[in-house]
């Protein structure tokens, strides 16, 4: 296990660009922390973004205190592996859209009519970005 970095490496970003579930984090919760599951994207910049309604409750409480982490895990049946990334987020008033237009294509097939019925509904909504800034990461690889 490595916990002294302190952004991502490229084994990092490729084990980040499958189509895996994040559990996200925000400080401010109750506690123990109660994370969520999410859809997310590691950018070429080195950063995690995630989309997420404009007046959820993790983002009132990131408007609070911006620290949070998520957690990536390999599925059951592959070699034990995770990642962790945590440091202080921004919430993004653009480009969620977009975003969600290419998790939907990542994690759905988009050619079933009731996956593209989904993501159109996703679209009509209002969403922001909460982009992670990496200040440690830790990964675990067996």
């Amino acid at each position: 296990m490595s916990t002294d970095a302190t952004s991502l490496t490229a084994q990092d970003l490729e084990f980040l660009r499958r189509p895996l579930y994040g559990f996200l984090s925000v400080a401010g919760g109750p506690l123990p922390p109660q994370p969520r599951p999410v859809w997310f994207e590691a950018t070429a910049e080195g950063t995690v973004q995630l989309f997420t309604g404009p007046d959820t409750l993790k983002v009132r409480r990131l408007r609070r205190d911006p620290r949070a982490s998520i957690v990536v895990a390999a599925p059951v049946g592959e070699r034990e592996r995770w990642l962790s990334v945590a440091g202080r987020t921004t919430v993004e008033p653009d480009g969620a859209h977009d975003l969600a237009a290419r998790l939907a294509a990542r994690y759905w097939d988009l050619d079933d009519p009731a996956r593209a019925d989904d993501l159109a509904g996703i679209l009509a909504e209002d969403w922001v970005r909460v982009v992670i800034h990496p200040e440690k990461v830790s990964r675990y690889a067996f």
